[in-house]
């Protein structure tokens, strides 16, 4: 049986369904990624172009890589989440967003680019409290 995902943005304007395995999930810690996605990095996972179906209306935002290839990042005109990156140096692919995905079961990072950009902040120190939901903390209290 064919493996198939689902996704959509915040406001699920912006849904996708994508049919097949993908090639490879990484996590990426570059400058732009970081900005794209306000923490210390993105996950995604890439599939070809022709597996992907999107529904919904996209913005979109592009610039030159260090390799000088065209990347394109496209994101819900309405709500900003970030859908899916694409570049020239792989035409034919689109990398979704972990994030978006209804259920990401079985997808593992397989790859990290630019480890040496990732911030020292971007891990869970030894004396991190974790809460299961989200805590009844209020600032100053």
């Amino acid at each position: 049986m064919t493996k198939k995902y689902t996704g959509k943005c915040l406001c699920g304007k912006v849904t996708y369904v994508v049919i097949g395995p993908p090639i490879v999930v990484a996590q990426c810690h570059c400058n732009k990624c970081r900005r794209l996605s306000g923490t210390g990095h993105t996950v995604g996972a890439m599939f070809t172009s022709d597996a992907v179906t999107i529904s919904g209306k996209l913005n979109e935002f592009s610039y030159l890589s260090d390799k000088n290839s065209q990347v394109t990042k496209a994101f819900c005109a309405t709500c900003g989440s970030p859908i899916y990156g694409k570049s020239t140096r792989t035409p034919g692919h689109l990398t979704l967003t972990l994030g978006t995905m209804d259920d990401a079961c079985g997808l593992e990072v397989e790859v990290v680019i630019f480890e040496r950009e990732k911030p020292h902040w971007d891990q869970l120190g030894q004396d991190a409290v974790s809460f299961a939901t989200q805590p009844d903390w209020k600032p100053g209290g």
